[in-house]
């Protein structure tokens, strides 16, 4: 009798079933907190504040942008809940809904989906829907059509890969009507792609068919008929000369401070400058110089048997990045050398890394950038400076893991000439590495976890970014500069950076240049001998998550002070707990653990989730960040059961979301799907790219 993947019972943290922790991040959060440090967290240092005034001073030496800008938004009158309602009564096309006729910011004005378990991709009414793109649809020449039962490494090479979480659309000049879609390829789910699977004992075929399914995706899109007016249908463009398949065994160049060292050497690599791969690749971003980035996160679980080093020192390093101390979950390490950490120490040093791509050369070399740090990157997202030096923000998905930022030293080239593009791809070569602290403004009593606002109405405060490292010189004492990027994490336990409730897309407004952050959850936050709730992570128990918004100083993304709010304190708009901008609570759609992010054309922050911790199925909502609107949540669209929403683009005239994870439920199987999306009941489920267009034509939400 074939054998199923043993799974820890449920519930699970944010909403997930068991199925997909397991796949998707190796269960992390069913291990010990990797993070074990006793730096300083907020609420400590609110504590010791000599006094409310003195707080309240420190705070006011952050410059904000622009005159008459603030760091925090309604006072207390406004921030107080406005009678809340059940949910269930605030959508559809009553009071606050923000239908066609008004109602909400411009950009949002449709009427709100409601919360639901239906088992198919629900879109706001008045707007249409199609795949684009699923899991084994061709890509490259010569790529057989998707065939589940006959599935082979060589296909899969040249096939869409697994579940996508980032998603860019860039132009493709002189191809009217035609885009460059570029996906990456988190993680696969062996149990629902191959009939019979048994994973005490992987195949070959199977592990190498894991291998081909992740990376990254670059396809030529075409929309409806390539007529090029805007809306409609997207298509896929197999065999287009910019298709290409990034796997887990293309050949990746390491560049930066670390490249080179010892901590990156390996046997078969003894130059530590050439890997093999990239994986478990979460969110992205796109340059100003036209290139894609994408975050390696989750690397971890795919190494087995941390447990054999006996170095204690090495065995510290691992364990902060989670290394498992026995056999992986899907058995790589029986196939392939470089996965077993007893025979190649090193090669989990290789990932954890932010790769660059170039989408418009399908002959360049990728490259995993060291400068920026190595930890559990959800991604990465550029804003330049006023002098042209390229800033990179991301965060370390991870519970209690931080909020890092680097600035190159290098300014942007402007055009498209082969010397500026060539100059562009090493601006994330040098530059400075940073960590973030926040200090609350108000008095450590009045966070008690509840999330009770405090007395000033807002979760508020100032910040710092503390330097880790700058070319080869180190700012942590008892560290080199390569050991700062290599094991990152440890050099910001030692700055005293703040624990944050897992920080996942970090996304910096092309309108206002405040900078988003997700929080999507950490439901260790307060317990045992874990930090317990501050103002920047006021909740204990922390489910629903929040989203953070960062000011950086004098608006200069380069500065090392920043004033920052909680822009959302997520969940039902009925729990006290829960905060909108200081929007009336029963005018919103309830929103629960935050993950990916993007921006309309309006400014409109758009919100993706991951694990729904309200029993509804996961969606993707927008909300204004400006205006009379302001922390209007509204829901645009819901995913099928089991599903994650991902990789959202949203443009003037369509919205891209990817569907990761379709019926991963437990107990589902390739046999046994657990949803009958995309493709009809008893068929495999198949992770895809969704386009949604106005019916009709015309702009999303106006």
């Amino acid at each position: 009798m074939r054998r199923l993947l043993p799974l820890i019972g449920s519930p699970h943290p944010g909403g997930r079933s068991a199925m997909t922790c397991r796949y998707r991040c190796g269960d992390a959060c069913f291990h010990e907190v990797p993070n074990t440090s006793d730096n300083e967290y907020a609420g400590d240092i609110v504590a010791r504040a000599v006094s409310r005034r003195g707080a309240l001073r420190a705070g006011a030496a952050v410059t904000v942008v622009a005159a008459g800008a603030q760091l925090v938004g309604a006072g207390p009158a406004s921030a107080a809940p406005a009678s809340p309602t059940s949910p269930a009564g605030t959508f559809g096309r009553g009071p606050g809904s923000g239908g066609a006729g008004g109602g909400a910011a411009r950009g949002l004005r449709f009427d709100a989906v409601a919360p639901n378990t239906d088992d198919t991709v629900t879109v706001a009414d008045g707007y249409e829907q199609n795949v684009v793109i699923a899991w084994g649809d061709p890509v490259l020449r010569g790529a057989p059509a998707f065939d589940p039962a006959r599935q082979s490494a060589a296909a899969q090479a040249g096939q869409f890969g697994y579940n996508v979480d980032f998603l860019a659309l860039l132009p493709l000049r002189g191809e009217r009507g035609r885009e460059l879609l570029v996906a990456n390829h988190e993680y696969t789910d062996e149990q629902l792609m191959f009939p019979g699977y048994d994973p005490e004992n992987v195949t070959r075929e199977q592990a190498e068919i894991g291998w081909a399914a992740h990376g990254m995706s670059v396809v030529a899109v075409q929309e409806d008929g390539g007529r090029g007016t805007g809306g409609g249908t997207l298509r896929a463009v197999p065999r287009h000369p910019l298709n290409r398949r990034i796997t887990a065994t293309t050949a990746f160049e390491l560049r930066g401070p670390a490249a080179g060292g010892d901590l990156l050497k390996t046997s078969a690599d003894p130059t530590g400058r050439r890997v093999l791969g990239t994986l478990n690749n979460c969110a992205g971003g796109t340059t100003p110089w036209g290139t894609v980035l994408s975050g390696e996160e989750n690397f971890n679980q795919y190494f087995a048997n941390a447990g054999a080093v006996t170095d204690p020192v090495a065995r510290q390093r691992l364990a902060r990045y989670g290394l498992p101390t026995g056999a992986s979950g899907r058995k790589w390490e029986q196939f392939d050398d470089r996965f077993d950490i007893a025979k190649e120490p090193h090669e989990p040093n290789r990932f954890g890394w932010v790769v660059e791509i170039d989408p418009y050369d399908p002959d360049s070399t990728p490259v995993k950038h060291t400068a920026l740090g190595r930890f559990k990157h959800e991604g990465a997202s550029i804003r330049l400076t006023r002098d042209g030096r390229a800033v990179a923000y991301s965060g370390d998905d991870e519970r209690f893991d931080y909020l890092y930022k680097f600035v190159s030293d290098k300014r942007m080239m402007r055009g498209n000439s082969r010397w500026a593009r060539a100059h562009n791809m090493t601006l994330l070569d040098e530059g400075t590495l940073y960590v973030a602290k926040l200090t609350g403004d108000s008095p450590a009593g009045e966070i008690d976890g509840s999330g009770k606002l405090p007395a000033d109405g807002e979760f508020d405060g100032s910040g710092e970014w503390i330097k880790l490292a700058s070319g080869n010189r180190s700012f942590v004492p008892g560290m080199t500069a390569e050991e700062v990027y290599v094991f990152t994490r440890l050099a910001a336990d030692r700055a005293g950076a703040t624990k944050m409730d897992r920080p996942e897309d970090v996304e910096p407004s092309p309108n206002s240049g405040k900078v988003y952050v997700a929080l999507t959850n950490n439901t260790n936050r307060g317990t045992g001998t874990n930090a317990k709730a501050d103002e920047a992570n006021p909740r204990n128990a922390n489910k629903h998550g929040h989203v953070l918004e960062l000011t950086e100083k004098r608006d200069d993304p380069a500065a090392t002070g920043f004033g920052w709010r909680l822009f959302l304190v997520c969940g039902d708009p009925a729990d006290p707990s829960t905060y909108f901008a200081g929007f009336p609570k029963d005018k919103v759609s309830p929103i629960s653990c935050p993950d990916n992010v993007a921006f309309d054309p309006y400014g409109n922050l758009w919100i993706s989730t991951d694990g729904n911790a309200l029993g509804n199925h996961d969606g993707l909502f927008g909300v204004a960040t400006t205006g009379r609107y302001e922390g209007q949540v509204k829901q645009f669209l819901s995913m099928p059961t089991g599903a994650e929403t991902c990789g959202p683009v949203v443009q003037e005239d369509r919205v891209l979301v990817a569907v990761q994870h379709p019926g991963e439920v437990d107990g589902a199987s390739y046999e046994n799907p657990g949803s009958a999306w995309p493709d009809g009941p008893g068929k495999p489920n198949r992770p895809a790219v969704v386009n949604v267009w106005r019916t009709g034509g015309g702009r999303i939400g106006a």
